[in-house]
Protein backbone atom coordinates (compact mmCIF):
# COMPACT_ATOMS: atom_id res chain seq x y z
CA UNK A 1 0.00 0.00 0.00
CA UNK A 2 1.48 3.30 -0.58
CA UNK A 3 -0.38 5.12 2.24
CA UNK A 4 -4.43 5.78 3.41
CA UNK A 5 -5.95 8.68 1.97
CA UNK A 6 -9.67 10.00 3.53
CA UNK A 7 -11.49 11.51 0.59
CA UNK A 8 -14.59 14.15 1.87
CA UNK A 9 -17.29 15.25 -0.71
CA UNK A 10 -20.88 15.40 -0.22
CA UNK A 11 -20.87 14.45 -3.99
CA UNK A 12 -20.73 10.54 -4.63
CA UNK A 13 -20.11 10.29 -7.63
CA UNK A 14 -16.42 12.55 -7.12
CA UNK A 15 -16.24 10.35 -3.74
CA UNK A 16 -16.01 7.91 -6.53
CA UNK A 17 -13.92 9.27 -9.03
CA UNK A 18 -10.96 10.08 -6.01
CA UNK A 19 -11.58 6.58 -4.37
CA UNK A 20 -10.94 4.78 -8.29
CA UNK A 21 -8.42 6.86 -9.29
CA UNK A 22 -6.22 6.78 -5.62
CA UNK A 23 -7.01 3.16 -5.77
CA UNK A 24 -5.33 2.41 -8.72
CA UNK A 25 -2.01 3.62 -7.94
CA UNK A 26 -1.75 1.53 -4.57
CA UNK A 27 -3.48 3.90 -2.15
CA UNK A 28 -6.20 2.41 0.59
CA UNK A 29 -9.34 5.27 0.23
CA UNK A 30 -11.75 5.59 3.00
CA UNK A 31 -14.43 8.32 2.19
CA UNK A 32 -16.94 10.63 4.14
CA UNK A 33 -19.54 12.19 2.65
CA UNK A 34 -19.24 15.63 4.71
CA UNK A 35 -16.63 17.74 7.27
CA UNK A 36 -19.10 16.48 10.11
CA UNK A 37 -18.64 12.98 9.04
CA UNK A 38 -14.53 13.37 8.33
CA UNK A 39 -14.27 14.76 12.40
CA UNK A 40 -16.31 11.85 13.56
CA UNK A 41 -14.25 9.29 11.65
CA UNK A 42 -10.18 10.56 11.53
CA UNK A 43 -9.01 9.25 14.71
CA UNK A 44 -10.16 5.56 13.88
CA UNK A 45 -8.80 5.51 10.43
CA UNK A 46 -5.82 7.85 10.78
CA UNK A 47 -5.06 8.50 7.04
CA UNK A 48 -1.93 9.91 5.85
CA UNK A 49 -3.76 12.61 3.67
CA UNK A 50 -7.11 14.00 3.59
CA UNK A 51 -9.05 15.57 0.93
CA UNK A 52 -11.89 17.80 1.05
CA UNK A 53 -14.28 19.59 -0.76
CA UNK A 54 -15.37 23.10 0.33
CA UNK A 55 -18.93 23.07 -0.44
CA UNK A 56 -20.89 20.66 1.96
CA UNK A 57 -23.82 19.86 4.08
CA UNK A 58 -23.74 19.96 7.85
CA UNK A 59 -19.93 21.21 7.97
CA UNK A 60 -17.65 22.64 5.06
CA UNK A 61 -14.70 21.71 4.21
CA UNK A 62 -12.84 24.88 4.96
CA UNK A 63 -14.51 25.18 8.83
CA UNK A 64 -13.51 21.13 8.78
CA UNK A 65 -9.73 21.69 7.95
CA UNK A 66 -9.68 24.67 10.14
CA UNK A 67 -10.75 22.03 13.07
CA UNK A 68 -8.23 19.59 11.90
CA UNK A 69 -5.81 22.20 12.92
CA UNK A 70 -7.04 23.32 15.61
CA UNK A 71 -6.95 19.62 17.50
CA UNK A 72 -3.71 18.56 18.40
CA UNK A 73 -4.08 14.76 17.46
CA UNK A 74 -4.43 16.17 13.94
CA UNK A 75 -2.79 19.60 13.62
CA UNK A 76 -0.06 18.09 10.68
CA UNK A 77 -1.81 15.93 8.96
CA UNK A 78 -0.99 16.94 5.20
CA UNK A 79 -4.88 18.36 3.76
CA UNK A 80 -5.60 19.00 0.20
CA UNK A 81 -8.68 21.47 -0.81
CA UNK A 82 -10.55 19.46 -4.17
CA UNK A 83 -13.03 21.82 -5.22
CA UNK A 84 -13.55 24.91 -7.54
CA UNK A 85 -11.44 26.89 -5.95
CA UNK A 86 -12.11 30.37 -6.16
CA UNK A 87 -10.03 32.83 -4.70
CA UNK A 88 -12.13 33.14 -1.75
CA UNK A 89 -11.79 29.16 -0.96
CA UNK A 90 -7.78 29.62 -1.65
CA UNK A 91 -7.15 32.64 0.66
CA UNK A 92 -9.26 30.89 3.36
CA UNK A 93 -7.75 27.68 2.88
CA UNK A 94 -4.16 29.40 3.20
CA UNK A 95 -5.33 30.80 6.20
CA UNK A 96 -6.94 27.79 7.99
CA UNK A 97 -3.64 26.37 7.46
CA UNK A 98 -4.71 23.73 4.07
CA UNK A 99 -1.19 22.42 2.60
CA UNK A 100 -2.24 21.95 -1.11
CA UNK A 101 -5.71 22.65 -3.75
CA UNK A 102 -6.45 21.01 -6.96
CA UNK A 103 -9.61 22.60 -8.71
CA UNK A 104 -12.21 20.66 -10.09
CA UNK A 105 -12.39 18.89 -12.75
CA UNK A 106 -9.45 17.83 -12.22
CA UNK A 107 -6.69 15.17 -14.15
CA UNK A 108 -6.87 12.38 -12.45
CA UNK A 109 -2.79 12.37 -12.63
CA UNK A 110 -2.48 15.21 -10.89
CA UNK A 111 -4.54 14.48 -8.08
CA UNK A 112 -2.46 11.19 -7.88
CA UNK A 113 0.45 13.73 -7.82
CA UNK A 114 -0.97 16.37 -5.67
CA UNK A 115 -1.77 13.31 -2.77
CA UNK A 116 2.20 11.54 -2.89
CA UNK A 117 3.53 14.73 -2.80
CA UNK A 118 1.81 15.50 0.61
CA UNK A 119 2.06 12.00 1.53
CA UNK A 120 5.81 12.14 1.36
CA UNK A 121 6.72 16.01 2.00
CA UNK A 122 8.68 15.49 5.03
CA UNK A 123 10.29 12.56 4.25
CA UNK A 124 8.54 10.14 6.47
CA UNK A 125 6.67 6.57 5.05
CA UNK A 126 2.84 6.11 5.10
CA UNK A 127 1.38 5.30 7.99
CA UNK A 128 4.36 6.79 9.79
CA UNK A 129 2.66 9.08 12.12
CA UNK A 130 3.90 12.55 11.99
CA UNK A 131 5.54 14.69 15.24
CA UNK A 132 6.66 18.01 15.61
CA UNK A 133 6.48 19.67 12.49
CA UNK A 134 4.44 23.10 13.00
CA UNK A 135 2.10 24.43 10.18
CA UNK A 136 1.73 23.34 6.62
CA UNK A 137 4.90 22.24 4.75
CA UNK A 138 4.92 24.47 1.89
CA UNK A 139 4.63 22.09 -0.79
CA UNK A 140 2.35 24.38 -3.32
CA UNK A 141 2.21 25.12 -6.41
CA UNK A 142 -1.17 27.70 -6.79
CA UNK A 143 1.19 30.64 -7.59
CA UNK A 144 4.40 29.26 -7.73
CA UNK A 145 4.93 29.64 -4.29
CA UNK A 146 5.66 26.34 -2.91
CA UNK A 147 2.05 24.45 -2.10
CA UNK A 148 0.86 21.69 -3.87
CA UNK A 149 -2.09 22.09 -6.28
CA UNK A 150 -3.20 23.86 -9.32
CA UNK A 151 -5.96 26.11 -8.52
CA UNK A 152 -5.23 29.23 -10.51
Amino acid sequence: MSGRVLVVDDNRVIRQLIRVNLELEGFEVVTAADGAECLDVVHQVQPDVVTLDVVMPRLDGLRTAERLRSDPRTRHLPVAIVSACTQYETDSGVAVGVDAFLAKPFEPAELVRVVRKLMHRDGREPGQRRGGQEGPSGVDGRHGVGRAGTCP
